[in-house]
């Protein structure tokens, strides 16, 4: 519940680049007040906390220990995320954590059990649900606009930069998987959005360019529901130029989006209508410019929770299912990948086989 002062406290730990992201979407919201900052490397702790004229820290044990600390945003590298997270809760804060949440879901359970128990508000952090043409195109497709959802598939990549196979993200340890934990899980989150569970996964992922194994740079995927609705996924670090396409088609139309603003291009979205079969689709436009606010609507919608006492989007328990699925993506990747390109062949020579006997008798 929310304390009886004006404002809630707010501590940040994790003081990279995205931290300093999540500062200045806090920064937007009167409701709330800056009281800690922390980071292992002090002189980043130290400036920032000047920056934003609060204490500083490098021990995230100091931030949990705050009274006046009525919430902890969690912004480290994945390692590190459900470790704190859970600790926050323990100690009765309201938690922002980042995707992905955690290396696995059963590394992330013990805290989503926390924030039932203590009834805490535990949000992780997906924010492409607050991007203007996703949240236009759910709003549509929640109206019926497409009608039965047949379709889904979705591209996002980048080409890294130089270093980028010596960053943590590179590091098995401490990232806990690679594009698709990194942007790919975003895909999945928005799949899981629109679509619900998905009850089969047929994967593949590989090394293409970046001296990073066993951790991926590409992934690709197709998922299946129980109602029959298919969504194909392609992430990937090869990409060389940063793209993002996220796209639903229903028996009534489609709803196409590309872009993300900045270097992923001018976000926009068509709703396209079906009408008659053969006739060319009716199509409305919507393009969304202007900077990139979804941290900040993210962020305005995670208090409005907190202060209504509701459960947020992307909560833990949501963020959990959707590291359970990318755990589906990996285990089949790793059955597909192990087969050989000869016992490949040689499975579909005994599939042909099999099937030629039955149209001969």
């Amino acid at each position: 519940m929310v304390k009886s002062s004006d404002k809630l406290g707010v501590a940040v730990v994790g003081l990279g680049k995205f931290g300093h992201k999540r500062l200045a979407a806090i920064a937007t919201d009167r409701r709330a007040s800056l009281h800690m900052v922390a980071d292992t490397v002090e002189e980043r702790a130290r400036v920032t906390g000047e920056e934003f004229s609060c204490r500083y820290a490098t021990d995230w044990m100091r931030v949990i220990s705050e009274e006046a600390v009525d919430i902890v945003v969690v912004s480290t590298s994945t390692r590190y995320l459900s470790e704190i997270s859970l600790a926050a809760l323990h100690a009765g804060k309201h938690v922002l954590c980042e995707k992905p949440f955690g290396r696995g879901s059963d590394e992330v359970w013990p805290a989503v059990e926390a924030a039932d128990r203590n009834r805490l508000c535990l949000k992780v952090g997906y924010n492409h649900r607050y991007h203007p043409a996703l949240e236009k195109a759910h709003q549509l497709y929640e109206q019926g606009a497409i009608g039965r959802l047949h379709f889904m598939r979705s591209v996002y990549g980048h080409g890294g930069r130089t270093g980028y196979d010596r960053e943590w993200r590179a590091q098995s340890e401490i990232a806990g998987g690679g594009q698709l934990l990194d942007q790919g899980v975003h895909i999945l989150d928005l799949f899981r959005w629109f679509a619900g569970e998905f009850s089969s996964v047929k994967a593949y992922t590989s090394t293409s360019f970046w001296e990073i194994a066993p951790l991926e740079d590409n992934v690709f995927a197709l998922l299946r529901t129980d109602e029959g609705c298919v969504a194909s996924l392609h992430a990937s670090w090869t990409n060389w130029k940063n793209t993002f396409t996220f796209e639903a088609f229903g028996e009534g139309g489609f709803l196409a989006i590309s872009g993300l603003g900045g270097y992923y291009g001018i976000e926009r979205l068509c709703w396209g209508t079906r009408g008659a079969l053969g006739d060319r689709p009716g199509e409305q436009w919507f393009e969304f410019q202007g900077p990139d606010k979804s941290l900040e609507l993210e962020w305005k919608d995670f208090i409005d929770c907190i202060e209504k006492d509701q459960q947020p989007q992307s909560s833990g328990k949501d963020a959990w299912r959707t590291l359970k699925t990318a755990e589906e993506i990996y285990n089949s990747a790793r059955q597909e990948n192990s087969v050989t390109p000869k016992q490949r062949k040689e499975t579909a020579f005994v599939v042909q086989t099999e099937y030629s006997g039955e149209q001969t008798r």
